[in-house]
């Protein structure tokens, strides 16, 4: 197979790339169930002990883009190859134009910077592709990464749910961010 030349591709910057998710994925989503702090903050539970049939079959259902009415899911990587962690656009309402981005950064990669990149690549598609309007997102209160992360990106803090998630013997509140296209717009610009 030729080389592809990444010149001019739309789906990377100068340090990340976002591919379709693949079924040999499996093993990396695997290991990041083992983190649980991580995954409280991402999904605001503790899942159960994670399993390798449970992997392989999150890997096989999103590989290719196949489930992609859902959610559509991507693998964040090094310009190398190297599996960064995830990124899935989600919550699409083409008639208000809104929709969400869910993220989760490798623990060993976590704090470079990746996950902003990785962001700004999918709300450009989001906003510039798709024609949506409006990022909503909610992060656990302590979740301190992914809300600096929020701010870094210009998102606008719009307001607080209060002691709306159970977790580790008490209620947690949920701050909500978001922002529109034009507001991204100003940022890019």
């Amino acid at each position: 197979m030729k080389d592809n030349n990444f010149d001019n591709y739309f789906w990377q910057d100068g340090v990340v790339r976002l591919r379709a998710v693949q079924p040999e994925d499996w093993e990396e989503h695997y290991n990041n169930r083992f983190d649980t702090p991580a995954r409280r903050l991402l999904d605001y539970v503790v899942e159960l002990p994670p399993t390798i049939a449970e992997a392989k079959s999150f890997a096989e259902e999103f590989a290719d883009f196949s489930k992609s009415n859902e959610r559509i899911m991507f693998t964040i990587e090094t310009l190398n190859g190297e599996n960064l962690g995830g990124i899935n656009l989600c919550g699409i309402d083409e008639r208000n134009g809104t929709f969400g981005i869910g993220i989760q950064i490798n623990r060993d990669h976590r704090g470079k910077g990746h996950g902003t990149r990785a962001m700004r690549i999918l709300l450009r598609y989001a906003y510039f592709e798709r024609r949506l309007n409006k990022f909503n997102v909610s992060v656990l209160e302590g979740n301190d990464a992914s809300a600096m992360m929020m701010k870094k990106l210009g998102c606008v803090q719009e307001g607080i749910r209060r002691e709306i998630v159970y977790s580790n013997g008490r209620y947690h509140n949920e701050i909500l961010f978001g922002m529109t296209k034009e507001e991204f717009e100003q940022l890019e610009g």
